[in-house]
């Protein structure tokens, strides 16, 4: 009997310990392209000293490697673009080059990921169709030396690689590089690999400023930018980013593959049309993103969904071309000094900026803006943007309808512009939310007239707008819903299992 119940106990533990055993893992790449580095050992000791477990290198540079022993650090190595060509050419040169550059320093130093190639769809040499005949070499010669399902292979991508990625459901990879991407997303799901991508809000926001708020992109949006498809909240543009990807996969019937981000950050300087790189976005950025992950709630598309994440960089890289945004992006200066007090574990306290200090870099949530319809805009572009705003957008159009103070003018162009006035400010009066495809104009003086009063953020949100906003479940709050749910069926599944066996330990008595 008392052998039975150690069973019993051994199995209901098991139970319950396994909607337990995974979490978001938060880790730091370490590029070298600067002259002026601390040496890899030193940078061993800095990365033990503020407790990163994860660490993505570009190579697999010995000294780097021999650095890393026995620290409990996991690596994340890399075959670079330069060299695709011979590991794709001959299985005898993967094979070389795990037996004389991997082997001897593991498993001293824990090395869990290898990435072939980085984002190859970016580069001008098209090497893109080398990836998959490289990735099959390297997983062959881990195969041979019994290290396959401990060291995964994957390769790293650029957003680049979806051809659309807003609405998040309507995420699609572009169809130039199908006849690379199927093999690749063939062997990740054949061998459990993650899909690896390295994200950046900031650029979004860059590039685009009139479509992006910095709140949006900082995770510090107190509004929601709505999927008509799917009705799914967003909150900040990390997570939409991320679910474009998620239903890319879907609509190619890869399901089952993973997703991880192998870069993103924030540059804590710019140059002088950067205004959004500075010190304090790129601590806030990161302290939320981290926040974000360690409460593993997961994307609205993907609830509770653990996420690893490689933050963009360890320190500033002086020798990397392009903008001066692009040689700061680093935790650390090369003397080792934070350039921004940041605890990658997220356990720590942190000294978040004032917000009001943050707007100033670029976002607009200001309440004396209005949002409507552009002159340029054609009918039928109005009128689709027009019902979405008064269906699925959640808008209360009764004030356009007939013997309604904002009936008149009768026509469509001052319709969508009462409409999508009250989109924009039930979502806080950001960019994202005048968007409407580009039909709609941010104004900053009020269309109000006679008796037709356009709402502003705060103020005059009547009782449809709230109860729309109240109705609405945020991503977080639904992801402790679906908990709860996963706890209860837990509980009941274990208690059901429990009553079995006990029930077979009675007939066998009997």
């Amino acid at each position: 009997m008392a052998r039975g119940f150690k069973l019993i106990f051994e199995i209901s533990l098991l139970l319950m310990l396994s909607g337990f055993c995974r979490a978001s893992t938060i880790g730091v790449c370490y590029g070298r392209n600067a002259d002026d580095l601390p040496t890899p050992d030193k940078v061993a000791q800095l990365v033990q000293q503020h407790n990163i477990k994860y660490l993505r290198i570009y190579d697999s540079n010995i000294q780097v490697l021999k650095a890393f022993a026995n620290t409990g650090v996991e690596l994340m190595i890399g075959i670079t673009n330069s060299d695709l060509l011979p590991f794709s050419q001959f299985q005898s040169n993967a094979d070389t080059w795990l037996k004389n550059s991997i082997l001897p320093y593991y498993p001293a130093t824990k090395i869990t990921y290898i990435t072939v190639g980085a984002e190859v769809t970016e580069s001008t040499d098209n090497t893109s169709a080398l990836v998959v005949p490289a990735m099959r070499n390297v997983f062959t010669a881990l195969k041979k030396a019994g290290l396959h399902k401990r060291i995964k292979v994957s390769s790293t991508h650029s957003l680049g690689v979806l051809s659309r990625s807003f609405p998040p459901s309507a995420g699609a990879f572009n169809s130039s590089h199908a006849s690379f991407l199927k093999p690749l997303l063939e062997f990740l799901a054949e061998n459990q690999s993650p899909f690896m991508i390295d994200l950046y809000p900031y650029y979004a926001l860059r590039d685009s400023p009139s479509n992006v708020s910095l709140d949006y992109a900082l995770f510090q949006s107190s509004s929601e930018v709505i999927d008509p498809n799917t009705g799914l909240l967003y909150t900040n543009m990390f997570d939409a980013q991320i679910d474009a990807l998620y239903y890319a996969l879907m609509a190619l019937n890869f399901r089952t593959i993973k997703i991880m981000v192998t870069e993103t950050g924030w540059p804590s300087k710019g140059s002088p049309k950067e205004t959004a790189a500075t010190p304090d976005n790129a601590q806030i950025y990161n302290a939320n993103l981290i926040r974000h992950l360690i409460n593993d709630s997961g994307t609205p598309a993907k609830p509770g969904e653990e996420l690893d994440v490689y933050i963009f960089s360890l320190f500033n890289e002086n020798r990397k071309p392009g903008l001066e945004s692009e040689r700061n992006w680093g935790l650390f200066y090369p003397d080792q000094t934070s350039v921004y007090n940041l605890d990658v574990t997220g356990k720590g306290a942190v000294d978040m900026t004032p917000a009001s200090n943050v707007t100033s870099g670029g976002g607009n949530s200001s309440s004396t803006t209005w949002c409507i319809a552009s002159t340029k805009a054609s009918e039928m572009d109005l009128q689709n943007a027009l019902d979405w705003a008064c269906g699925s957008g959640n808008v209360d159009c009764s004030a356009v309808q007939p013997s309604q103070p904002c009936f008149e003018p009768d026509t469509l162009l001052s319709h969508a512009s009462f409409a999508f006035n009250s989109y924009y400010q039930q979502n806080g009066a950001t960019d994202v939310a005048c968007s409407f495809g580009g039909n709609g104009v941010k104004v900053d003086k009020d269309p109000s007239y006679d008796n037709c009063l356009y709402m502003t953020t705060g103020v005059g949100m009547n009782k449809t707008a709230s109860s729309n906003t109240t109705a609405m479940t945020s991503p977080s709050s639904s992801s402790s819903t679906q908990n709860e749910a996963f706890a209860w069926t837990s509980s009941f599944l274990l208690i059901s299992f429990l009553v079995i066996l006990l029930n077979m330990g009675e007939s066998m008595k009997s």
